[in-house]
């Protein structure tokens, strides 16, 4: 089974919630220890993910045979995963109500999650890189089906009480393999309703340029390339949160500039890959060709001259400045 690249898709926005993660329970540790503590343990826990997430990307193929550090690889993935639903659904989600860009984080990890589910343990596999499940085998030689080999009879009762022939002895068919970590089902209706609940949060609680909200459109229109496989409307779901940005007058720092530029470009990239069938190609290195620049990368490039590109069309976004070039939170001046 050869590995797509539609799985490294996930990484794309893993820099972003990791580091409101980082941000969100460095600020209530004080205020509230307990939150702060299951923020942290899924931020440790996401950033163990994104690297056996990367690892399985760089798989070629999956030996399920045997028991191989391959197949130990996409275990501990469905493992991570699962506590980490278990964190934001138990502890985390009930206890951010208040607390606007955590909320919308909170959902949109969990819709990550179950994103996870399905590509590596749906039933039915929504592409071939699936955990597999194990399907008796049938005697070819004969054309006979060895689930419906009958047990020996019970000598109390008479009858023959021989053995069956060799070869020939009852069977019972094994659970799929991954099947002790998470029960085997559809989790394609779970996933798609919480993306479809995150993204609702995304567009009622933050402006159209936050970095938050992206990241929900972001995976949210991979999955339904990737697990939905519909096209159209994961490129309708990229353009519309594009033009968000676009139509967004809120004002933003340096640092959320940065993230929403990076999310916009790769916006931009899954448009293109949805519109020439792939899925997938490299992701853009940034500070190649095309790309965004992250802070720092160009010293001689002006702030003013820095733009978020998707589609090969350059927004205006609003910018926080006090007039003099410095951060605020009073004028929202627009860039070129």
């Amino acid at each position: 089974d050869i590995v797509p690249f539609n799985h490294l898709l996930l990484m794309a926005t893993a820099d972003v919630d990791q580091k409101f993660l980082g941000q969100f329970a460095k600020r209530i540790n004080n205020s509230n220890p307990f939150l702060s503590s299951f923020l942290y343990k899924v931020l440790g826990l996401s950033v163990l993910l994104a690297k056996k997430l990367v690892r399985a990307r760089r798989l070629r193929k999956l030996d399920t045979t045997r028991d191989t550090k391959s197949l130990q690889l996409y275990h501990h993935i469905i493992w991570l995963s699962r506590e980490g639903l278990i964190m934001i659904e138990q502890f985390i989600i009930p206890m951010v109500s208040g607390m606007l860009e955590l909320k919308v984080l909170s959902y949109k990890l969990r819709a990550s999650f179950y994103h996870i589910f399905v590509l590596f343990h749906n039933h039915p596999s929504v592409h071939q890189t699936a955990i597999p499940s194990f399907t008796p085998t049938t005697n070819k030689s004969k054309g006979v089906d060895r689930r419906s080999i009958a047990s020996s009879p019970n000598p109390f009762e008479g009858g023959p009480v021989q053995p069956l022939p060799p070869g020939l002895s009852p069977v019972s068919i094994p659970k799929p393999s991954a099947a002790f970590l998470l029960p085997v089902t559809d989790y394609i209706p779970s996933a798609t309703s919480c993306f479809t609940e995150a993204a609702a949060l995304a567009d009622a609680l933050l402006s159209g340029s936050h970095p938050i909200r992206l990241s929900v459109k972001f995976e949210y229109a991979a999955y339904m390339f990737d697990c939905l496989h519909d096209a159209d409307e994961s490129t309708k779901l990229a353009q519309q949160a594009i033009k968000d940005v676009y139509n967004a007058q809120e004002g933003m720092d340096d640092d959320q500039f940065e993230d929403a530029a990076i999310l916009v470009h790769e916006l931009g990239m899954r448009i293109k890959r949805n519109r020439s069938g792939s899925g997938g190609s490299n992701t853009p290195k940034l500070g190649g060709e095309g790309s965004t620049p992250r802070a720092g990368s160009s010293p001689s490039t002006p702030r003013a001259s820095r733009t978020i590109r998707g589609e090969g069309i350059v927004p205006k976004l609003p910018v926080v400045t006090n007039g003099v070039g410095g951060p605020s939170g009073t004028s929202t001046e627009r860039l070129r």
